[in-house]
């Protein structure tokens, strides 16, 4: 018996699929699923190939309730932008939930993931974030711009600030954050500077050694950090996570294993006890910011669970685009 599978290209996907409100409601909705503890998610399969440059992480999840569930398979070579090809690739493929077969092939280059992540860091701005005048992000890559158009979806604040290594690079990203959602963004010199003038932080980076310090900490900051998805890694001094009011994580054992909670665990100033996830926040199972002027984070290392439920919203908004190939 034949069947139809779907290809959907990146060009499809982005015009399927924009980073609006329900791209933040469709992953808000996985992480409300994810502390119901029904969802089947694996940990995230991940190879570093240090040769050249590079990783590939595999994640999926089962969520009951959404047609289809989604394995995908995200490479990043980050030399690759020296010989003209682009850091991040790969694919989604969207499988039914009743009867495990193929329905669609998303061949987004990264698009999704994307999307998903920046929706992700809306959602913890949410139900994390205090009213929010100014925002700041450390970092000038795609997630720089991403993660800033997501929380001004749902905290609408009037400034934006901008810090880089790179200055061209953090004028250029300032440029493009200024177009996109219309507010005045400024690069600022110093990062501790902009922590200081913030409400919410976001931390954008690859790094290996903590770009934001423990002392810059402030009463009524919140801070989602979500460049930290490798063992390698670490944006934040760990002794801010015992010091702010709350911390929170899109999945403890992933964060342990992978976010900024690793180092703190290693450094004897957390534990896993002390640590909330963000399902249980957005499900109302815990309670999040208890007044302004508390400090929170946001420790984002990405779940199988956001990919699935972006693949499933894609292949919904995406009508009849795309090629069906009869398998």
């Amino acid at each position: 018996m034949s069947r139809d599978v779907r290809v959907l290209t990146e060009a499809d996907l982005r015009r399927a699929v924009p980073l609006d409100l329900a791209a933040v409601a469709v992953v808000e909705r996985a992480f409300a699923a994810l502390a119901g503890g029904k969802v089947v998610m694996p940990p995230i399969l991940s190879m570093e190939i240090a040769e050249a440059h590079g990783e590939v992480d595999v994640k999926t999840a089962y969520i009951p309730g959404f047609d289809g569930f989604a394995i995908k398979v995200s490479p990043g070579f980050f030399d690759n932008p020296k010989i003209g090809l682009p850091s991040l690739n790969g694919l989604m493929i969207l499988f039914s939930a009743r009867t495990g077969l193929v329905k669609a092939l998303l061949m987004d280059n990264g698009y999704l993931t994307d999307v998903r992540t920046a929706a992700a860091g809306a959602v913890a701005a949410k139900h994390l974030a205090p009213d929010v005048r100014t925002a700041g992000v450390i970092g000038t890559g795609v997630q720089a711009r991403l993660q800033i158009r997501a929380a001004h979806l749902v905290r609408p604040f009037e400034e934006v600030l901008v810090w880089g290594r790179n200055t061209a690079k953090a004028e250029a990203c300032a440029r493009d954050i200024a177009q996109a959602i219309g507010v005045p963004t400024r690069v600022e010199a110093d990062p501790e500077r902009l922590v200081a003038q913030s409400q919410l932080v976001v931390t954008t980076t690859p790094a290996r050694e903590p770009v934001l310090q423990a002392s810059w900490l402030h009463p009524g900051l919140h801070i989602t950090a979500m460049g930290s998805d490798q063992a390698g890694k670490n944006e934040i001094d760990p002794a801010a996570l015992a010091r702010a009011d709350l911390y929170v994580a899109d999945r403890v054992s992933q964060c342990a294993a992978l976010g900024e909670l690793r180092r703190a665990l290693e450094a004897g100033v957390m534990s896993a006890g002390d640590v909330q996830e963000l399902g249980a926040v957005v499900s109302g199972a815990v309670q999040g910011r208890r007044s302004p002027e508390q400090i929170t984070i946001c420790d984002l290392t990405g779940t199988g669970a956001q990919d699935t439920a972006i693949a499933t919203h894609a292949l919904a908004r995406a009508g009849d685009s795309g090629t069906a190939i009869e398998v």
